[in-house]
């Protein structure tokens, strides 16, 4: 359930604070089954729900029967620390298709790793949320969550107004990327889990009693939401930076950044906005260049670099897209290099928010929606004819990239691909998103033809609802085209209006 856009063209901006019935029915057997971390500093909220659901398991013998069973595969699944042994359950539940079933989206092969790890809870978790009765209870607490929500909705309009306005990225621009925050105080309140999955983004907090709202954490990995994209789409040309791997070995930020020279100038990149547009910019030179200062330290090695590169990006007027492809190409490897080698590293650094929790497959294919992402539709299609010749990845998922690509001067092309893409998957998110757009190919076809289509594309609408249960933006999408028949917005192409492919 979403609570809505945050941004001011909330149709267009997939950023949204919602709920998730999969994250609330995963953390409550949790909690059930003895996970106290930070009980007594957590919201109200969540001691009201255990008691109920204690109550509810009190008096069926089901319930009890079905509860012990989730219990015991917790504590035999317990990890080292809290933080760890919550993580694991947040990745699985944000993989999930609705209940009762709690069956994964995606094959298990391509399920993150430590979502992989518990995947054996789902059987058990359909048991217990059927026989403890976790819907009526769930659905009991709706006007509590939202104003849950509601707390958060004021400041990151505020955070996503205030970023895009620094970077000059027009507002509601993501192309089929979405950002989601869920509100859930069955967790502790010290922990945050962000997640990336391809296209989505999810911040999973937790609010506590006295607690402030983490708008550090979500900020951070919002700037990944809108960084990623356009360094993503150089990732390719950043080899030359390798060099600087080696002169990171002994710092003591996560392995992944020494070894991947596109995921630390990513990382790099962001917090060099942080430190520069902290307190909306206000922040004073000396407090900016802490923050650079402890960047560098940690093993971020060129925080520097583009920190005093954004100087010169906020005397001009070109957008942060277009600014990013100078800077890159910049880059001084040997000064750089130079730099680093002067660089006391700390004996610890923050771990990173942000898990890639990315597939094990769908290399190309994630590589290649984010080079559609960032508009580089030649290079996106080579990767997708790639992985369908390979054979090794979704074969949906490439033709309902190809099809994209087509959209733009070929729709023909683009109706065969959608066609062939809903008979290659079953992938909930390519089969509603393949009908949408047929229904609206049809639509745009019908009214230039005057042809008898529009029936046609209402069942194409028709059957995007019913794969989209757990895909709002999608089912509004549908609903809208089985009301009225597609128009494209003014002064934009046909090929370019349908952009909800979230």
């Amino acid at each position: 359930m979403l609570l809505g856009a945050v941004a001011s063209n909330a149709e267009n901006n997939p950023v949204t604070i919602g709920r998730d019935e999969n994250v609330f029915t995963v953390l409550a057997a949790l909690n059930n089954c003895g996970y106290d971390a930070e009980l007594t500093s957590s919201d109200a909220l969540r001691q009201t729900v255990r008691a109920e659901i204690g109550h509810s398991i009190e008096n069926s013998d089901a319930a009890k029967s079905a509860a012990f069973a989730v219990c015991g595969f917790y504590r035999d699944h317990q990890q080292a620390d809290d933080t760890r042994t919550l993580s694991q359950y947040v990745s699985l539940a944000l993989y999930l298709n609705p209940p009762p079933a709690f069956s994964p989206k995606v094959k298990e092969a391509d399920l993150p790793p430590d979502a992989s790890g518990v995947l054996g809870l789902l059987p058990l978790l359909s048991k217990f949320y059927a026989e403890a009765g976790i819907h009526q209870i769930w659905e009991s607490h709706a006007a509590a969550y939202e104003e849950l929500g509601n707390r958060y909705h004021e400041p990151l309009t505020e955070a996503v107004r205030n970023l895009e306005l620094y970077l000059r990225l027009p507002s509601g621009s993501y192309q089929g990327r979405t950002f989601t925050i869920d509100v859930e105080p069955m967790g502790a309140p010290s922990e945050v889990n962000a997640r990336n999955y391809g296209t989505e983004y999810f911040v999973v907090v937790s609010p506590g009693a006295n607690s402030g709202l983490k708008m550090d954490q979500i900020r951070h990995a919002y700037l990944h939401y809108l960084v990623d994209p356009i360094v993503g789409r150089f990732s390719a040309n950043l080899s030359t930076l390798d060099p600087l791997l080696d002169a990171v070995k002994l710092a003591p930020m996560d392995e992944s950044f020494k070894s991947d020279a596109s995921l630390l100038v990513t990382e790099c990149v962001i917090r060099s906005i942080e430190a520069r547009a902290q307190d909306g910019g206000k922040a004073p030179l000396a407090v900016q260049e802490r923050a650079v200062e402890d960047s560098m330290t940690q093993g971020f090695v060129l925080t520097r670099y583009f920190y005093d590169r954004l100087v010169e990006f906020e005397k001009g007027d070109i957008g942060f897209r277009n600014f990013v492809p100078q800077m890159l190409s910049q880059i001084d490897v040997r000064k750089e290099q130079r730099r680093a080698s002067q660089i006391q590293f700390a004996s610890a650094a923050s771990p990173e928010l942000l898990q890639l929790a990315r597939p094990k497959q769908g290399k190309l294919l994630e590589t290649a929606q984010e080079r559609l992402t960032a508009g580089d539709a030649a290079g996106a299609e080579k990767l997708a004819k790639q992985a369908l010749a390979e054979k090794a990845e979704d074969p949906g998922r490439a033709l309902f990239i190809l099809a994209q690509i087509s959209l733009h001067g070929n729709m023909d092309g683009a109706r065969d691909y959608f066609e062939q893409a809903l008979k290659a998957t079953t992938e909930p998110r390519v089969v509603a998103w393949s009908h949408i757009y047929l229904g609206r190919i049809l639509d745009l076809q019908d009214r230039q033809e005057n042809g008898p289509l529009r029936a046609q594309a209402v069942a194409h609408y028709k059957a995007a609802v019913g794969a989209s249960d757990a895909l709002p933006e999608a089912k509004a999408a549908a609903e809208r085209g089985m009301n009225t028949p597609f128009q494209p917005p003014q002064k934009a192409s046909t090929e370019q209006a349908p952009s909800e492919n979230k």
